[in-house]
């Protein structure tokens, strides 16, 4: 596991990886990284079947610290994971594309 920058993401989007935004379902309202999927952190254990095994993923959250708690559990059940350092709060920051 490491932290990335939202540059690194950016540079990834539309590759392997599997981008698992694990905020509430209120809060992906406001935008998510375009081709995320939400997960919210608290159903992230039992939704691990939704995930693909063999592809990276990248946790995302609005700061970075609950996506830094689910990369957590996603090396546990064996995931190849990174987390987005800053979450979307730095995604924004950077005038990056969202999907709404």
């Amino acid at each position: 596991m490491a932290d990335i920058t939202v540059a690194q993401v950016r540079e990834r989007l539309g590759g392997a990886d599997q981008l698992i935004d694990v905020r509430e379902i209120h809060e992906v309202a406001e935008g998510m990284v375009p081709g995320a999927k939400n997960i919210p952190l608290g159903t992230l254990p039992s939704r691990l079947g939704e995930i693909d095994r063999a592809r990276p993923v990248i946790a995302i959250c609005r700061s970075g610290n609950r996506s830094r708690q689910a990369t957590e559990v996603l090396k546990t059940a064996g995931f190849r994971v990174d987390n987005m350092e800053g979450g979307m709060i730095a995604w924004s920051r950077a005038g990056l594309p969202v999907d709404r």
